[in-house]
């Protein structure tokens, strides 16, 4: 932040010097002015070259009088206060440059646009929400209308109107940025969730349906379609849906393991289980689906049975998980000192466990115990998964 402090107080500073120099040429009869122009600009210049920047800036944007000569520094000093985190100075640089009668369409849409930005800054979300309409609405200049409804799109979702941010994004932003269209995904799966609230499963349906057609890998889309079929007995389909998630995204296995185990436990289709579980186990050998598939074996063929799976996976792969699970097997037969032994071991392995997140996003790295399809800290969508590996899945 230091560095582009400086190198745009440098710039002003250029800017002031070449527009000094054209002035001095176009307005000989007028020495005092010069003069006092003069005398701003090396103050400035002065304060810069002492490190006091804050003084540099208030003596640069003095002396800068505003023309079409000047209008991008005084832009970018704007923006500057802005990253700075002195928005509210910012606003008044920029509605100061909307005043000017002189400026064209082209310069007062950009003002605009940064005035936008100076608002969402300040969480003045209405009149950045009039400004971005009016931009999107009027505007000729594509980069100004694409750079409009990023920021109208940003803002609708920060304030929760999922249908208008959709349709402020589609179908260009969709198709131009990744991001963007995850995001898409995400609130045709917020309207959805919505509509299953209000009982009207047959537009839920239709959301989650465009949803994948936006992102064909939106998970979350596939686990609520599953919930829509449960909602209305239809178990069979609840796992057809479920089981198309891996495909999507292998790091989600253990999302789906217990709607999974309780679609085949209402159709009392243990065997069905079973083999859905050992499929899965080929392909993720994750935490979670090992101490499903052991308890499973457990309840049907004993404790001999699970340990035997659970040892043969850590063999294979270490799980602070799955180690927490075999020594409560084998506490169930121990007795005595070996059993006391145990216990102490097992709580060390369940204290280690249970102190560990379960979801980390991919972009940030935010990590807690519960899934958010929105990142709280970075807010992008569709980033937070799973964590694998020793300590995780």
């Amino acid at each position: 932040m230091p560095d582009a402090l400086l190198l745009t107080l440098l710039l002003a500073a250029v800017a002031i010097g070449w527009w000094l120099g054209r002035r001095d040429r176009r307005t000989p009869d007028d020495p005092g002015a010069q003069t006092e122009l003069a005398r701003d600009y090396f103050v400035g210049l002065n304060y810069l070259l002492n490190d006091q920047q804050d003084m540099a800036i208030e003596t640069f944007v003095a002396a800068l009088e505003v023309n079409s000569e000047t209008i991008e520094t005084h832009i970018t000093l704007g923006n500057l206060f802005r990253t700075r985190g002195e928005a509210d100075r910012a606003v008044k640089i920029h509605q100061n440059l909307l005043a000017r009668p002189t400026l064209t369409p082209p310069q007062s849409e950009r003002v605009q646009l940064e005035l936008s930005r100076d608002f969402l800054k300040l969480g003045l979300l209405d009149r950045a929400e009039r400004l971005l309409q009016g931009l999107v609405r009027d505007t000729h200049d594509d980069e100004i209308r694409r750079s409009a409804k990023q920021l109208l799109v940003d803002l609708l979702e920060r304030e929760g109107e999922w249908q208008a941010a959709f349709n402020v994004a589609h179908p260009h932003l969709i198709r131009q940025h990744d991001e963007t269209r995850r995001a898409a995904a995400h609130w045709l799966c917020q309207l959805a969730e919505q509509e299953r609230g209000n009982a009207s499963p047959g537009l839920a349906r239709k959301h989650l349906r465009q949803a994948l057609n936006i992102d064909a890998k939106c998970v979350r889309a596939n686990l609520l379609l599953a919930g829509l079929e449960h909602d209305t007995g239809h178990y069979r389909q609840e796992i057809r849906l479920l089981a198309r998630v891996p495909d999507q995204d292998t790091a989600f296995t253990a999302t789906i393991l217990e709607p999974l185990a309780n679609a085949y436990r209402l159709l009392d289709d243990e065997d069905g289980l079973i083999k859905h579980l050992q499929s899965l186990l080929e392909r993720t050998p994750h935490t979670s689906l090992i101490i499903l598939f052991a308890e499973t074996l457990r309840q049907r063929e004993g404790a001999s049975a699970a340990i035997a799976l659970v040892s043969d996976q850590l063999d294979r792969e270490s799980s602070l998980g799955a180690l927490d699970y075999l020594i409560g097997l084998y506490r169930q037969d121990a007795r005595g000192e070996p059993q006391e032994r145990l216990a102490l071991l097992q709580r060390h392995t369940q204290t280690l466990w249970h102190a560990l997140p379960r979801h980390r996003c991919r972009r940030c790295g935010f990590a807690g115990e519960h899934l958010h399809w929105q990142c709280p800290r970075c807010r992008s969508w569709g980033t937070t998964k799973p964590i694998t590996g020793i300590e995780g899945e």
